[in-house]
């Protein structure tokens, strides 16, 4: 136990180490234990878990899989490589700060390097918690994450932009104001101008983390001050798409040109652990 909080500790410190503005850490989001495993194999220095690529895994709709899922799932991840991990907790599955609290308490029991908490209700006729309940949810998952008695990276995020409010001037004075409740990185999903991921950055004076996949490259995202880049679902919806393509062209014409592009045998092979019983 004691070698295992040792580790635990010594993943979480490395995490926190990697988050340098102007240098970003690259965060890839895997949805399940093989893609991990691919991921570090690559060498990436870092996983984060996405709630829409686990939530598509098992069936779901994104925000649909829960609480229990979502840490079983995150705890699946930490076991699978020797890398941090960062859980994505949606609202921390609960209005209340005490939910938020407890959910940042159990992902710490895990072995999670960090993880972040959002402001998104997920009450469509109000999606966004207003800024001042928003802000007690943060520095809740805060004070919680500070119990651990180890490093733990509490990102905390501002949805504005992700549901139909693009309002920067909101986002900053949010995102001002979780840096102030202690939050240690701050994530604003959803912008796709550079200049107002500028303004984010020289905004506020902690790490932030800015969600690739789109036209922006990582190069100018490090250049507008981003300490940390994350692809949150969409290496999950990359596969999906090659999936569906490959299997709308043999329904529709009962061709598989889909399989000159699909990945060898013994290169996937060789990414997984064990031996065939």
């Amino acid at each position: 136990m004691l070698e295992n909080q040792a580790e635990t500790s010594a993943r979480a410190a490395r995490f926190a180490a990697l988050h340098r503005p102007g240098d970003p850490l690259v965060l890839p989001n895997p949805w399940d234990v093989g893609t991990a495993r691919i991921l570090a194999a690559l060498g990436f220095q870092a996983l984060a878990t996405t709630s829409a690529g686990m939530a598509f895994s098992m069936g779901r709709r994104d925000g649909a899989a829960g609480r229990e899922a979502a840490l079983a799932h995150a705890a699946q991840l930490v076991a699978a490589t020797d890398l941090p991990v960062s859980a994505d907790l949606e609202n921390g599955f609960g209005d209340r700060p005490e939910d938020a609290a407890e959910t940042i308490r159990r992902a710490g029991a895990i072995g999670l390097a960090g993880a972040s908490i959002e402001d998104a209700s997920g009450d469509p006729d109000a999606p966004i918690y207003d800024r001042s309940l928003a802000v007690e949810r943060v520095a809740a998952a805060v004070e919680a994450a500070r119990g651990l008695g180890r490093p733990f990276v509490l990102t905390a995020r501002a949805e504005n932009f992700l549901h139909g409010r693009p309002d920067l001037d909101d986002t900053l004075a949010r995102l001002a104001a979780f840096e102030a409740a202690g939050a240690d990185v701050l994530y604003a999903p959803g912008l796709s101008r550079i200049e107002d991921i500028r303004a984010v950055c020289r905004g506020v004076s902690r790490p932030v983390n800015v969600l690739g996949g789109g036209a922006l490259s990582v190069a100018e995202l490090a250049e507008a001050g981003a300490a940390r880049v994350s692809l949150g679902g969409a290496l999950a919806r990359a596969a999906l798409g090659a999936f569906l393509r490959a299997a709308r062209e043999v329904r529709k014409s009962g061709t598989f040109g889909f399989a000159a592009e699909a990945a060898g045998f013994a290169e996937i092979q060789g990414f997984m652990q064990g031996r065939p019983d």
